[in-house]
């Protein structure tokens, strides 16, 4: 046994969650303090409070900003919230259809018996019937599910809370606005974390009251927590990634480049459409995207414990060492955030980068030390764990070797892309130098830069695979997975931080702040831009870990003794699997040209039919635009989700484990490639525009300003790269470890009934 006792346990990890819960609404109230309401008008203190440091030029004052904002907030947040409401009726749908489809596949494993069954790993003794792990996994799924969805809606609508806020914020200081921008992410990454914590804490309590002391049927039934959470995931990124690409990509084509008006112009038809985008795609997809790996690598390293000796001898501390983890992480991300927040103040624009790394590196180091303080009192000085059939020793200081390497592997994959994506770098500055020779080079040289970020990432995650494997087997690599996901609050404050800063800046252009404003926002959108890069390369490189270690639980459970390449079953499915992340990208990438195709011509009608739109004096008919990229999305998410949902089965059913595992690994292989260098080729476009843009530098003054020929080039540039970076890219995470973890929930079903077409020939 290890130091903590039972009972310790129990009421450590859902006090975590709930301190977790309790600090995101702290936060949340404090954002709320900012008023953006024009009905206190009377009111001297709400005078004072809006000052600013410099006249408007354009002389709105206070009250009509004020008012303007509210307007606009409204109606993104609207849009936002019935586009989600209109997807996830779709997506109920699917969960019920899905459900059934677990439940009669696991089901039908012993012919629906109600027998009691000896168990798969610890052969003497008896387990739960197979019913009961199909209904049971249901029940998970489900609540995955709902848990996934839930955290894309809330994130969306504190997102949606807080764009205007920090718009009002930005006319005292970059460093107010800053606070407000951070804090709502903060409000995301913590009530995402807490929640998935306490939902998975409470549905094993629950599902224990059944399964009393079959831990292998209780843990394996957990595995649909995960199925849940990744398949509300794939949908809400897929869906929100073509919605928020449609807009943007047809608002730049004929805003920026045609018609030469500002990015967030509000004569521009697509404006609000595009704002609403950044909500559902990057905030609700996100969300739903990075609670979808860290349910799916609790769950791994969940199962994978159970059928080792810590499962077998019922140690329940050892056992629950992976929500140990997450309490702790909620703690340590819980003293970062006031590092930013309250510890250092920000007083000036080229500070806003550094703290947001400094998030990161801080979280890191207090987690480390953490992590030890965990290894140590929940873990037993050593014990066995079951490595396809070897019993293999481990001691508990290997763990905390492993934690912390997926720990700093992921510090590596963050630090690594914010270098590919910022344009303090000369990365970005080589992209946004070959903006001079016109879009051709700025297409090239952008490609190369991705395919060169891939190479530090993936010997980041090469050297976690191979330290943590050879010190733990497979418990290693999923405990490894969490570890890198174990910070999962800050790395959602910083990345949710970037859409509500993009938003900030919409309003402050669509309501007419002065120049002075607009500059903030700016300076904090380009920050988000690299944070959400960094965002995506942790979701990127936590999905590679997991799905190996999904494949892993997936290859025990399904009974294969070894996965040989070499046998012609196997490797068949190794070089489809390899195909999938290719078609797949194919898929979301030509949603998005004939979304944006639509939305193109539809931005053109307008500023040819509506007499008065351009000279301001019209209105835009803006709600044309959001139907077409809500249309646009909610059909186009289906082929890619069915691809992705439908390939295990076809491939488990009709040709057995063997090609499944295949399927597996040729798709993770090639997907952490794929998906990487589409997002920070995407990013590190977008800020090359952004760097030419703000001409900071002597550099950017010589490309600028606004509309030279070398701007044009790098809008051509980011409108390319916005499918990448936005919906291709991110998705492809999804996929890798949904295939992964829906094998696992179907191994007993593919083990038992698999392989048909291998039986009939």
């Amino acid at each position: 046994m290890g130091l903590m006792s039972e009972a310790l346990t129990q009421v450590l990890i859902p006090v975590a969650a709930l301190v977790g819960i309790g600090f995101a609404l702290f936060q949340w109230f404090l954002v709320s303090k900012v008023k953006v309401s024009s009905e206190s008008g009377l009111d001297n203190g709400y005078k004072d409070r809006l000052i600013e440091e410099d006249e408007p030029e354009e002389g709105i004052d206070a009250d009509e900003a004020v008012a303007k904002c509210a307007d606009i907030q409204n109606a993104i947040s609207e849009g936002a919230t019935s586009f989600l409401f209109t997807e996830y009726k779709y997506l109920g749908i699917f969960t019920v259809v899905f459900g059934f489809i677990i439940f009669l596949f696991l089901g039908s494993v012993n012919g629906f018996s109600t027998q009691s069954e000896p168990c798969t790993y610890n052969k003497g003794n008896i387990c739960k019937p197979a019913l009961a792990n199909a209904f049971f996994s249901t029940i998970a799924f489900l609540l995955g599910a709902l848990t996934s969805v839930l955290s894309g809606f809330l994130g969306m609508k504190i997102a949606t809370y807080a764009n205007a806020r920090t718009t009002l914020e930005a006319r005292k200081g970059v460093g107010k606005a800053f606070i407000t921008a951070f804090r709502s992410g903060a409000v995301m990454g913590f009530l995402l974390a807490a929640n998935g914590l306490l939902v998975l804490y409470v549905s094993i309590n629950v599902f224990k009251l059944y399964y009393g002391d079959d831990w292998e049927g209780l843990y394996e039934s957990i595995t649909g927590y995960g199925l849940g959470g990744s398949s509300m995931a794939l949908f809400g990124r897929v869906g929100g990634g073509i919605y928020t690409k449609a807009a943007d990509v047809g608002a730049d084509l004929v805003g920026k480049v045609e018609r030469n008006i500002p990015e967030d112009d509000p004569r521009n038809p697509a404006v609000i459409a595009d704002n609403v985008g950044d909500n559902v795609g990057d905030i609700a997809g996100m969300g739903s995207d990075l609670f979808g790996s860290y349910a799916e690598s609790s769950c791994a390293a969940l199962f994978v414990a159970s059928i080792s000796s810590i499962g077998i001898s019922h140690d329940y501390s050892a056992m629950s060492y992976p929500l140990i983890i997450s309490s702790m992480g909620i703690v340590v991300c819980l003293i970062t955030t006031l590092f930013a927040t309250d510890i250092f103040e920000i007083k000036d624009v080229t500070e806003i980068e550094p703290t947001l790394k400094r998030q990161l590196l801080i979280s890191t180091i207090l987690m480390t030390a953490g992590i030890a303080i965990v290894t140590f009192s929940a873990l037993p000085s050593e014990f066995t764990l079951y490595d396809f059939g070897i019993e293999k020793v481990v001691k508990n200081w290997y763990l905390f070797f492993c934690v912390s390497i997926g720990l700093w592997a992921g510090l590596v994959i963050g630090y690594t892309t914010e270098y590919y994506t910022s344009n303090a770098y000369s990365p970005v500055q080589d992209v946004a130098d070959s903006c001079r020779t016109g879009a051709a080079t700025n297409v090239i040289f952008g490609l190369a830069l991705g395919y060169k970020s891939v190479i530090i990432p993936i010997f980041a995650i090469a050297i976690a695979i191979y330290v943590s494997f050879s010190l733990a087997a497979m418990y290693g690599i999923a405990v490894a997975a969490l570890g890198m996901l174990s910070t999962i609050a800050t790395g959602l404050a910083i990345d949710a931080y970037g859409p509500i800063s993009d938003n900030a800046g919409g309003i402050a252009e669509m309501a007419g702040m002065s120049h002075k404003i607009r500059e903030r926002t700016d300076a904090l959108d380009a920050a988000g831009n690299t944070t959400a890069a960094i965002g995506k390369g942790f979701a990127i490189g936590s999905a590679a870990l997991v799905s190996l270690a999904l494949f892993g639980a997936f290859v025990s459970r399904a009974g294969i003794k070894v996965v040989d390449v070499l046998t012609p079953k196997v490797f068949i499915g190794l070089i489809v699997g390899a195909m999938l992340p290719y078609w797949f990208s194919a898929m979301t990438m030509k949603s998005v040209g004939s979304a944006a195709l639509k939305m193109v011509e539809e931005v053109r009608r307008q500023f040819n039919n509506i007499p008065g739109l351009m000279e301001g004096t019209a209105k835009p008919d803006y709600a044309t635009c959001v139907k077409i990229s809500t249309d646009a999305s909610l059909k186009e998410m289906i082929p890619p989700g069915a691809l992705v949902m439908l390939t295990p089965l076809i491939a488990g059913t009709l040709f057995g484990v063997e090609t499944l595992a295949g399927v597996l690994a040729g798709s993770l292989v090639s997907g952490v490639q794929v998906a990487i260098s589409a997002s920070n080729t995407g990013g590190a476009w977008d800020n090359a525009k952004k760097y030419i843009e703000a001409g900071a530098t002597e550099h950017a003054r010589m490309l600028g300003p606004k509309g030279s020929d070398a701007h044009k080039a790098a809008v051509i540039g980011d409108t390319i790269g916005d499918p990448l970076k936005d919906t291709s890219g991110p998705s492809l995470n999804i996929l890798i470890k949904l295939m992964a973890v829906e094998s696992l929930v179907f191994a007993p079903f593919f083990a038992a009934h698999g392989g048909l077409l291998f039986k009939l020939l």
